[in-house]
């Protein structure tokens, strides 16, 4: 199984892990001893699509120099383009949407005894439940928690809602239960996703929130962190904000996609935030919650974006100071409304754009680094550096799985898994150095 782009659909590889094993399917981290190999793709933007179509042509080779009998494509790239990757790519052997992955052990014993090329394309209106096998995939002491499936903001730019459908909460009931399970397991850190967590519940008529769900899930035993990700700014309440200041166990940090400051920007993405909800959003949390570690994502370079407009955002980077900060530049996605806007912004001022906030980030993370030094944080180990056995490496509370930084462990021992105070002694522009005091 190869699993590409976001920790979403990471969730969704893993349900299909955990279906095949029930089946007494066995899984291998080896291309070439595979029989049958999954490519779960994403397509939100072009070099997304890249890297997907990078990776099919790739694992087609062990076709011919390996074991594998079954090449199979699924997630939002056949989602999205069947009809051209069934014509361009004749070494697939099976298309899957996201609808349909649940189905996986079922596809696979119907493609067994024909060499057609299979397609199994339908609505994207699949929500898993806790009843289903999964396979978690990630390190033992944490794991994702993905509360709702696909997304009903419909953002200018984005292609989501086409390929995963209108937002649908997960049963309240069913995501406890699933938390249960990964405690027992050994997960101690929990992290919340969806496309828009804050939207939780909102389609349900018996008052479910967000809110009401984190309240169940710090009960649990065994779950000692749980991180919040991908909250829309428009949905962060007065209540969550007390929640995550008053609740232990709800990590001091918090995801918020912001995507522009600037009010024309955001009126073309369509998003419902202007920049005074946005600056008195950021003004309150940095009030409420003076620990809290911020992070968002920004595109430069969309459709109509001047030199001002750029100006202003290079300006609100500054003046914020995210703790992490994730640039992208705007993607030109067919399908979309942005696709067809005028006054698209070339590919090299969005590079340079691109450039200019990153250098500035880095700078500012420098800075906000340096001033924990000295400080303690609570850290989960996680095994060897990269670089040397000799140092031990790890995560704050301020830092989430894959998209921050690390800190790097000078002294003291932990086993792989405890969650540790470190006194932070050093730092470079995202990651910190520290020494164990104690374990927690």
């Amino acid at each position: 199984m190869v699993s590409l782009g976001c920790s979403k659909n990471l969730v969704d590889a893993e349900v299909m892990l955990g279906l095949l094993a029930r089946q007494e399917y066995e899984i291998t981290t080896d291309e070439r001893e595979a029989d049958i190999i999954i490519v779960n793709t994403c397509s939100f933007i072009k070099e997304a699509k890249q890297e997907s179509i990078d990776a099919i042509l790739d694992l087609a080779e062990r076709k011919n120099d390996g074991r594998c009998h079954t090449l199979i494509v699924s997630g939002c790239l056949p989602q999205r383009y069947q009809e051209e990757l069934a014509r361009e790519l004749p070494e697939v052997d099976i298309f899957i949407g996201t609808g349909d992955y649940p189905r996986i052990a079922e596809i696979l014993a119907e493609k067994s005894g024909t060499d057609e090329q299979l397609c199994y394309i339908g609505d994207p209106d699949f929500v898993f439940d806790e009843t289903l096998p999964r396979l978690n995939s990630s390190p033992a002491w944490f794991s994702y928690l993905k509360i709702g499936e696909g997304c009903s903001n419909r953002c200018s730019y984005c292609i989501i809602p086409k390929l995963r459908g209108p937002y649908r909460s997960r049963p309240l009931e069913a995501l406890v239960a699933e938390a249960e399970q990964l405690a027992s397991r050994g997960v101690k850190e929990l992290n919340i996703i969806s496309q828009d967590i804050t939207r939780y519940g909102s389609d349900m008529e018996d008052g479910t929130t967000l809110e009401t769900l984190l309240r169940r899930l710090v009960q649990i035993d065994g779950i000692q962190w749980i991180r919040l990700l991908y909250a829309y700014p428009d949905g962060i309440s007065d209540a969550l904000i007390a929640l995550i200041r008053d609740e232990p166990k709800i990590c001091k940090y918090l995801d918020i996609p912001l995507q522009h400051i600037s009010d024309p920007v955001l009126k073309l993405m369509r998003r419902r935030s202007n920049e005074q909800q946005i600056r008195e959003l950021l003004a309150k949390l940095r009030r409420e919650i003076p620990t809290l570690a911020l992070r968002t994502s920004l595109i430069v370079g969309f459709p109509g974006e001047t030199m001002e407009d750029f100006t202003s955002l290079m300006q609100f980077v500054e003046q914020a100071r995210f703790d992490r900060l994730g640039v992208f530049c705007y993607s030109r996605e067919e399908g979309t409304p942005a696709a067809t806007m005028p006054d698209q912004v070339s590919e090299r001022v969005k590079r340079e754009r691109h450039r200019k906030l990153m250098r500035i980030q880095a700078r500012l993370s420098f800075k906000r680094n340096r001033e924990l030094i000295g400080t303690t944080e609570q850290v989960i180990v996680e095994g060897y550096s990269e670089e040397t056995e000799l140092l031990l490496k790890g995560r704050s509370s301020r830092q989430a799985p894959d998209i921050d930084g690390q800190v790097y462990i000078t002294a003291g021992t932990a086993d792989v898994g405890d969650i540790v105070a470190l006194r932070i002694t050093d730092s470079s522009d995202y990651d910190l150095i520290g020494e164990i005091q104690e374990r927690t």
